[in-house]
């Protein structure tokens, strides 16, 4: 029988501990970012190992909004949490790479946000035993809305086969507060960005096509066009036959 969504959530609870101790680890780590699924897979994390848990704020050119969510997700479900601050590692990698003599575009610099924050994750996680977390749910997954080896370079997808509407009503479920909630989706790649922008329309036509419901053809077909262009990032490197 289908579950409904609290049992779902119970259900990813005990699925965190089982895949951890296949694994062989002790619990769990979470990057936090002041937006709603890094809230919603932090309040996963802590139950289903309460005293094996971290979570980890890592600020690089954040804004005011994503410090006062973050801050709100920490007190509200109390959470055990560390700063990493990365903004003067971002600005000193930036400039290297721009000193090249090849310029840096403006997104692939946002991208070495994302890979700088999974190598502050990984060495944390191998400093506690514990395996890394990621916050992508199935409208980012389908579409490829994550950066390869940065948000998408992780151990476990936890909340993978939730819509965007999805992880919303989870987050009310989990005390997560409205300050996340209520707040415009956003990666933070730079100032005033937001996902629905970016991609060109909301999650709730994205969760309607997930659904196989109705939409216009040009969602249908920049869905799918982003899906075609974005496989490479859901699969492992390709292989070649062997000699």
């Amino acid at each position: 029988m289908k579950m409904n969504l609290k049992e779902y959530l119970d259900y990813l609870v005990e699925w965190l501990r089982s895949e951890v101790k296949k694994a062989g680890q002790k619990g769990v780590i979470i990057g936090i970012s002041g937006g709603i699924d890094s809230a919603v897979v932090a309040a996963l994390g802590k139950k289903a190992f309460p005293d094996n848990y971290l979570t980890v704020w890592m600020p690089c050119q954040s804004s005011d909004l994503d410090e006062k969510c973050k801050a709100d997700l920490i007190n509200n479900l109390d959470l055990k949490s560390v700063t990493v601050d990365l903004k003067s590692t971002f600005e000193t990698i930036s400039k290297a790479l721009n000193e090249s003599g090849i310029e840096q575009s403006k997104l692939a610099l946002a991208n070495t946000k994302a890979r700088l924050r999974m190598t502050t994750l990984y060495s944390m996680a191998q400093t506690h035993n514990y395996l890394v977390l990621g916050t992508d749910n199935w409208a980012e997954w389908h579409l490829g809305y994550f950066t390869k080896f940065g948000d998408g370079g992780v151990d476990l997808l936890p909340i993978v086969h939730l819509l965007k509407g999805e992880v919303k009503e989870a987050a009310k479920f989990l005390n997560v507060p409205e300050s996340i909630i209520n707040r415009a989706p956003t990666a933070s790649l730079w100032e005033d960005q937001t996902d629905e922008q970016e991609i060109g329309f909301g999650y709730d036509l994205i969760d309607k096509y997930l659904l196989g419901q109705n939409v216009e053809n040009h969602i249908k077909e920049r869905i799918e066009q982003l899906h075609k262009v974005s496989e490479h990032k859901r699969n492992g490197a390709p292989q070649p036959n062997k000699k």
